[in-house]
Formats: structure tokens, C-alpha cells, sequence
């Protein structure tokens, strides 16, 4: 991943900030933002039968399984994501609420080898930042910007970044290669990108 100096340093800057944010909104509303989130599924306007991708969390991120719950309510059909090397995009396997998860890369849980893979139609995507244009501050590996890159190849796949709404920034420092995402979902409700 080739960045130009300036851009690299201002996302360093900008990653030590907003994760500072995020953790001190998750220690004061964390649990109830995260039932919003489950409460809002409607407004996401997915439709029954639809692969969705979501994550399990880690530390601070906001916890995307209420809504996840809410999703399979609505007929949805359930994956994670799993790490399958440094540079390489990750894939997606079914799961079921209740099912067990193994241990993964970077402090990841995600399905056992056996669960089918998937192709999702919508990707839930955590991050550190995010702004109205739609683009978001991730952890610096890269392993969504290539997963979403290479889906948008194939297929209309559908993105939501889930963040408190506290996360949001007045301009997310970018590159070439980072995705675009197709809406923000925070306990205020879900944001679309701005076109302009």
C-alpha cells in the first residue's frame, strides 16, 4: 500500500485521535448505541434471503450483534469475515447466532473452516472515522478497502460502516486505493454520502 508521506502521517494522527473518541463514547453509551443500531436494521432497506457480512467485535468498535440479531430476524442470512493473509482480501463464511467461532488473525473470531463461504451482498464495515462523503479511517492493513474492491468487481454489493456517531470527521485523510462506503450507521440513524 503506497501512501505519500503527508497522507500517511495525517491517517497516524487521525487513527490515535478518533480511536481515543470511540473509546471514551463505548465506556459511556457503548451497549445502548449498539441496541439502536439492532432497533434501525429496517431502515437499511435489505431484503429477506440476503447474505449480509458482519463482524464480531473487538475492544472499543461498536457491537454490531444486536443489529445482526435484528438481520436474521428479518430473514437475513448471516456471515464474518475471515483474515486469509496480509495482502490478500478476506473472505466470507456463513454463520448462525449460537454457533462457535475460532480464534483468528489480528484478535479476529470467525467461523471454523467447515462453514460454507459466502458472497455477501452487504458488508458491515467497522472503523475509527468516517465522513460525510462516505469515506472511513480503518485500522491501516488495507483488508477491507481490497475485499471491497474486489466484490465491487464481480457484483452490486451494498457497504455500512457502523460507528458511533461521535466518530464522524470533517474529512477522512485518503488515498486511491480506499473504498468508498455506501452509507454510515450510527445511533442517530444512517447517513448516505454526499455526491459532490
Amino acid at each position: 500500500m503506497n501512501q505519500l508521506p503527508d497522507t500517511a502521517n495525517a491517517k497516524k494522527q487521525a487513527r490515535a485521535e478518533r480511536a481515543g473518541v470511540r473509546r471514551a463514547v463505548a465506556a459511556v453509551a457503548g451497549a445502548d448505541c449498539a441496541r439502536t443500531l439492532g432497533a434501525l436494521a429496517p431502515c437499511l432497506g435489505i431484503g429477506a434471503g440476503s447474505v449480509v457480512a458482519g463482524y464480531w467485535p473487538m475492544g472499543d468498535e461498536i457491537d454490531p450483534r444486536p443489529l445482526m440479531t435484528a438481520l436474521t430476524a428479518m430473514d437475513c442470512i448471516l456471515a464474518l469475515p475471515v483474515v486469509v493473509g496480509r495482502a490478500a482480501p478476506l473472505s466470507f463464511r456463513r454463520w448462525a447466532e449460537g454457533e462457535m467461532l475460532e480464534a483468528g488473525a489480528h484478535g479476529t473470531a470467525h467461523p471454523p473452516a467447515t462453514a460454507p463461504e459466502v458472497v455477501p451482498a452487504v458488508v458491515l464495515v467497522p472503523l475509527l472515522g468516517f465522513d460525510r462523503r462516505g469515506f472511513r479511517l480503518g485500522y491501516g492493513g488495507g483488508y477491507y478497502d481490497r475485499t471491497l474492491e474486489r466484490l465491487r468487481v464481480n457484483a452490486q454489493i451494498k457497504a455500512v460502516g457502523l460507528a458511533f456517531a461521535a466518530q464522524e470527521m470533517a474529512e477522512v485523510p485518503r488515498d486511491g486505493h480506499d473504498q468508498r462506503l455506501d452509507g454510515i450507521l450510527t445511533e442517530l440513524g444512517l447517513i448516505k454520502p454526499e455526491t459532490a
